[in-house]
C-alpha cells in the first residue's frame, strides 16, 4: 500500500513539474527554419567606386555583379522615395558583400563618436590565414583603427582563448574585423577547405556578421523564435583583451552566434558593461551611412513575413516587392528590422541569379 502511494504521488508530482514548466513558459522545441541561407551582407556606402577599390586591393576580395536601379520598387523597398542606387556586389571566399551607393538622395554620414556598443554598431568578421601578415597589409593601407592592435583572447576563456582579431575602420568608417582562428576553433572550414581551395591566400572568406543588441533573449525571440535560426555557441568575453579589441572601456559581454543551414552567421553581442551604448537613431534610413542590412533566403516569404507581423516586427516595405534587376539573384524582397532595429531583407532568389565573378 505505501509503494502504491509513494508510486502516485511520485506521478502527481512528474504532472505538476510538467504543467508549472509549461506555465512559466519553458523553452519550446525549436520552430521550424524559415531562414534557408544568410546572404550578403550590405553596407551603404558614398563612393561605390572607391569603396570596391578597399576591399579588392586591400582585402583582396573580387568584383563580382552590379546593378543600378531607379523607380518604385527601389522606394517600396527601402522607404527611401526618388531612390536611385548602384549596388556593386565583391566577394571572398564563398561570402560576399553588396556595397550600396544612393545616388540619389544623399543619405547622412555616421555619427563621428560612434562606438563600439552603440546599437547601430555592425560589422562582418573577415578570415585571415595569418593575422600578423594581415595587420602588416592594414597598416600599409593606413586604416583607421578601432582596436589598438590585433588582441589574442586569453586561454581562461574556453571558448574564446587563442583567437586573434582587429577592428578597423573601411573608407566610410564601416567597422570591420579581421580574425585567425586557431586549431581546435571557428568552423573547421576555416582550417581546410578554404585553404585548399584558395592555397597561400591570407584573407579567407566572412565567417559571421555581429550586431549589438540590447536584450539578447528579445533577439533570440526573433532570430531563433520566429525565423529558425539555430544557436551556433555562446560566450561571455571580458578583460583588458576585449577592451581594447572593441575600444570600450570595461567592456563585458555576452556573445550568442547563430547559424542557418548555410551562408554566415549572425553574432549577437549583448553589452553587459557599459550599458550605455546609444539605441537605432528612430529615423535611420536605408541611405544614411550607418545602414547595414543582412539579406536571409526564406523559404516561404509571405509566411515569414505574417510571423514576423504577428510578433510585433517592424517593417521598411510595406509588402513584398518585385526586384526588376536579377543580376543580384533576388527575385522578391521585403526589409524587415530586428528588435534593435538592424535591417533584415527577407529574399527569394531569382532562377538567373549569377554566380560569375570578375577579378580585379
Amino acid at each position: 500500500m505505501r509503494l502504491a502511494v509513494t508510486r502516485t504521488c511520485w506521478t502527481l508530482s512528474l504532472v505538476l513539474a510538467t504543467l508549472v514548466a509549461r506555465a512559466v513558459g519553458a523553452r519550446p522545441e525549436s520552430p521550424p527554419a524559415l531562414v534557408a541561407a544568410v546572404g550578403c551582407v550590405g553596407l551603404t556606402v558614398s563612393d561605390a567606386d572607391r569603396s570596391v577599390d578597399f576591399y579588392v586591393r586591400v582585402l583582396d576580395f573580387r568584383r563580382d555583379v552590379e546593378s543600378e536601379g531607379t523607380g518604385e520598387p527601389y522606394e517600396r523597398l527601402s522607404g527611401v522615395f526618388g531612390a536611385r542606387r548602384r549596388t556593386v556586389r565583391v566577394r571572398l571566399g564563398d561570402e560576399c558583400l553588396d556595397l550600396t551607393e544612393y545616388l540619389a538622395p544623399r543619405g547622412r554620414p555616421g555619427p563621428v563618436d560612434s562606438r563600439s556598443n552603440d546599437r547601430w554598431f555592425q560589422h562582418v568578421a573577415i578570415v585571415v590565414a595569418d593575422m600578423d601578415r594581415a595587420y602588416q597589409r592594414l597598416r600599409a593601407a593606413r586604416v583607421e583603427h578601432v582596436s589598438s592592435g590585433p588582441q589574442r583572447l586569453p586561454d581562461w576563456n574556453p571558448k574564446a582563448g587563442g583567437i586573434r582579431a582587429f577592428y578597423f575602420r573601411d573608407p566610410d568608417r564601416h567597422v570591420l574585423e579581421v580574425i585567425e582562428f586557431p586549431e581546435g576553433k571557428g568552423d573547421p572550414r576555416w582550417h581546410a577547405a578554404q585553404r585548399e581551395k584558395r592555397p597561400g591566400a591570407l584573407f579567407l572568406g566572412i565567417d559571421h556578421t555581429a550586431i549589438v543588441v540590447g536584450d539578447t533573449e528579445a533577439s533570440l525571440r526573433f532570430y531563433r523564435g520566429v525565423l529558425g535560426l539555430r544557436v551556433a555557441g555562446e560566450s561571455e568575453n571580458w578583460g583588458t583583451e576585449q577592451e581594447h579589441l572593441s575600444g570600450v572601456f570595461g567592456a563585458r559581454l555576452r556573445i550568442t552566434s547563430l547559424r542557418a543551414a548555410s551562408g554566415p552567421g549572425i553574432e549577437l553581442l549583448e553589452y553587459l558593461a557599459p550599458r550605455d551604448g546609444r539605441p537605432m537613431p528612430p529615423d535611420e534610413r536605408p541611405n544614411d551611412l550607418v545602414h547595414w542590412e543582412t539579406e536571409v533566403t526564406v523559404t516561404d516569404l509571405e509566411g515569414t513575413v505574417r510571423a514576423l507581423r504577428r510578433a510585433g516586427a517592424a517593417f521598411v516595405s510595406a509588402a513584398a516587392v518585385a526586384m526588376p534587376d536579377p543580376a543580384l539573384g533576388v527575385a522578391d524582397a521585403v526589409l524587415a528590422r530586428d528588435p534593435d532595429g538592424h535591417a533584415i531583407e527577407l529574399t527569394t532568389k531569382s532562377r538567373r541569379a549569377s554566380t560569375r565573378g570578375t577579378d580585379r
